[in-house]
């Protein structure tokens, strides 16, 4: 593995994802769950400064001192930061500040590269690399939620649809019941809340080839399942209530006909086309609807073989909870995972907006249950 190479085009991908936006894009948060590319672009700068260029150079002059303040996510162990609903109030440094910050902070991960060879080094390269991939995926997700919001629906890429690709294969696949290993074992790079291999007992199952369509969904919707309080956990049915939900994200009814905003402007909903952006709610009342039930990240782990995966992030029956023996590292890295194993879901999988080789079968992705604005699906087990 070419650790120069690799870095320069992980790099390269993020500030590519910004090319179409316009200056004002930069700036705006459209919501608390979303960040602006401006803080996308500085924060994944900040962490290699904050957690490799600080510590393996002596001497370093930091680009600006305010900038861990302003760009610190929520490690709590690197200081003070700022609420994560200001980031949009963040007008100054400006976008260009931002791009000669990314200049500045590459020219020395380059130097030191060079320079110094141990496994302890390139290993958090490839850390900061990873997590730079995970913000390409927010950061796309992010401009969407941006544009979504606008009133006149702007386009960001012509090419960018991201939500009209199909099923290749439908029906089930049978698991038998058994004793199964979980989690990554293997010799490349992983997450530390995919360590702690082990064994899981599971039932028979049958699990779907396809995830639900957009077709389905509007047929749920059509036999009033938003209305249907007995199809919702307490919670869902709250949250439908309380904000007036009546279909997917980014969906719109204009004229008695679905149409959604994607990142190549607003469209009639492709009706073949597998369903997004919707939340663990609303993938459990349509598994309740459907008289069947969504997978828990063991089946979906032991199933993945068998699965064409990767198209949409998959909504799991299972609480985002440590494996046996998880372990977190010392210091700020240890944040990186484990204190937020409570209140979230599972997802696994991928979705087309995550980056190149930034995908394996033991992936957990996590999020809240009423979040819905990543490329989200679902896959029904019976």
């Amino acid at each position: 593995m070419n650790i120069l190479k690799l870095f320069n085009t992980v790099r390269a991908k993020t500030e590519s994802i910004c090319k179409p936006l316009k200056i004002e894009d930069y700036v705006v948060q459209p919501s608390i769950f979303a960040s602006p590319a401006k803080w996308h672009l500085a924060h994944t700068t900040w962490f290699f400064e904050a957690f490799i260029l600080e510590k393996y150079i002596e001497d370093y002059s930091v680009y600006d001192k305010d900038f861990s303040f302003l760009f610190n996510s929520y490690y709590n162990n690197a200081g003070d930061r700022i609420f994560r609903a200001d980031r949009g109030n963040i007008t100054r440094p400006d976008v260009n500040e931002v791009y000669l910050y990314r200049t500045y902070v590459d020219e020395h991960i380059k130097a030191l590269i060079k320079q110094n060879s141990s496994q302890e080094l390139k290993d958090l390269i490839v850390l900061g690399m990873n997590h730079e991939q995970q913000h390409q995926e927010l950061l796309t997700t992010d401009i969407k939620c941006l544009l979504g919001n606008n009133p006149i629906f702007p386009v960001y890429k012509e090419e960018a649809n991201f939500v009209d690709d199909s099923n290749t294969e439908n029906g089930f696949v049978k698991i038998n019941e058994g004793v199964y290993e979980i989690g990554y074992n293997e010799d490349g790079f992983c997450y530390d809340n995919e360590l702690g291999k082990h064994k899981v007992y599971v039932n028979d199952f049958e699990i779907s080839k396809a995830l639900v369509t957009n077709e389905e969904f509007i047929a749920f919707i059509e036999d009033e399942g938003y209305s249907n309080f007995n199809l919702w956990l307490d919670e869902g049915w709250s949250w439908v209530q309380e904000n007036n939900i009546k279909a997917p994200m980014y969906w719109h009814n204009i004229n008695n006909k679905w149409h959604y905003f994607t990142l190549s402007g607003l469209q009639k909903v492709n009706p073949k086309a597998i369903l997004s952006h919707i939340n663990f709610y609303e993938a459990n009342a349509f598994a309740e609807w459907k008289q069947m039930r969504l997978t828990t990240e063991f089946e979906w782990e032991i199933a993945s073989e068998k699965l064409n995966w990767g198209k949409r992030w998959e909504w799991t029956y299972s609480a985002y909870l440590p494996y046996p023996n998880f372990k977190k590292a010392e210091g700020a890295i240890g944040e990186y995972n484990g204190k937020f194993m409570m209140n979230q879901m599972v997802l696994r999988g991928a979705s087309v907006a995550t980056s190149k080789n930034h995908s394996r079968n033991t992936y957990r992705n996590f999020f809240h249950a009423q979040e819905r604005w990543q490329f989200t699906g679902i896959r029904l087990v019976k």
